[in-house]
């Protein structure tokens, strides 16, 4: 039987599932609806569904590194009491590997690719693992990087996972060094490598703003410029990675020692688990009442 586009919407309206679960249900059952949601239910995809209006804002950063490619990923999952579950940690770990050997282009390819070659998408393994976990759980970013036998990776993961850092220092095989410069991503939070990496719009307004608080504090104008330049200084250094004072060396910064190392740094990566989602704000008993309204 061929399956429509139709069908599919309606087994997605009926049951939540993804787009391409719905359409392998209806595939296996030969466009059979009722057996469509059996088979979904069967394979928990269906109750994984139920729980997609979640908001999964804990989880885990984790590096993986296999000889010059690397990885460093994000999963989400609604309490930290699942980070610590032995299927969890498993399935985090499968994840890192698909994606180190199959390298996809971005999240939305990366979810439909089989997993294990068994025929399931990474979507399917998730929900899956959802259905088993009781959690919404997401992949929600990644990112993959590549250097030669004369560099070297830099990972490192903070606290549990709450923190991940990945960077490729060139001209360097050192892997303790940039496996220092990466906790030190992780800890000062640089936004760019460079001074020179900073976007012109935002120096302008930076100069903006500094220009104007010194005229406020009644500085003369013509001392002004000179006052902005000296703590644009200190905002090169407060977002640029190169332009910061080591972190566990404060004397030193950070471009000395890159430099000293005959290296450069051209980009990096940092994960901080669940930046940028809302939380939702509920206290136990609110959450009791909630439950006993459904």
């Amino acid at each position: 039987m061929k399956i429509t586009a139709a069908m599919v919407k309606e087994l997605r309206e009926k049951t939540g599932a993804g787009m391409m679960d719905c359409k392998k249900a209806l595939q296996e059952t030969d466009g059979d609806m009722e057996k469509a949601i059996d088979f979904l239910r069967e394979k928990g995809i269906s109750s994984a569904a139920k729980k997609a209006d979640r908001i999964a804002a804990e989880g885990t950063a984790y590096t993986l590194v296999d000889g010059n490619t690397a990885v460093l990923l994000e999963i989400n999952c609604e309490t930290d009491f699942v980070t610590k579950n032995d299927q969890f940690k498993a399935l985090v770990h499968d994840l890192a590997e698909h994606l180190l050997s199959q390298k996809p282009a971005n999240l939305e390819e990366a979810l439909q690719q089989p997993l294990h070659g068994d025929g399931d998408t990474i979507e399917t393994y998730i929900n899956k693992a959802v259905a088993t976990i009781g959690e919404k759980i997401t992949l929600r970013r990644f990112v993959i990087a590549d250097k030669t036998d004369a560099d070297a990776f830099g990972a490192y993961i903070h606290l549990n996972g709450s923190i991940g850092a990945l960077v490729v220092l060139e001209g360097t095989t050192d892997e303790a060094f940039a496996k220092d410069i990466a906790m030190h991503i992780a800890a000062v939070n640089p936004q760019f490598v460079s001074r020179d990496d900073v976007d012109a719009d935002l120096i302008a307004r930076e100069r903006e703003v500094l220009t104007q608080q010194a005229l406020n504090e009644g500085k003369p104008e013509k001392i002004v410029e000179k006052m902005v330049e000296g703590r644009l200084g200190k905002f090169f250094e407060d977002i640029s990675l190169l332009e910061q004072s080591f972190v566990k060396d404060p004397d030193v910064k950070v471009k000395k020692l890159v430099a000293d190392k005959g290296a450069s740094i051209h980009a990096f990566t940092r994960y901080q688990v669940g930046e940028g989602i809302e939380k939702r704000e509920e206290n136990f008993a609110e959450e009791v009442r909630s439950q006993m309204k459904n």
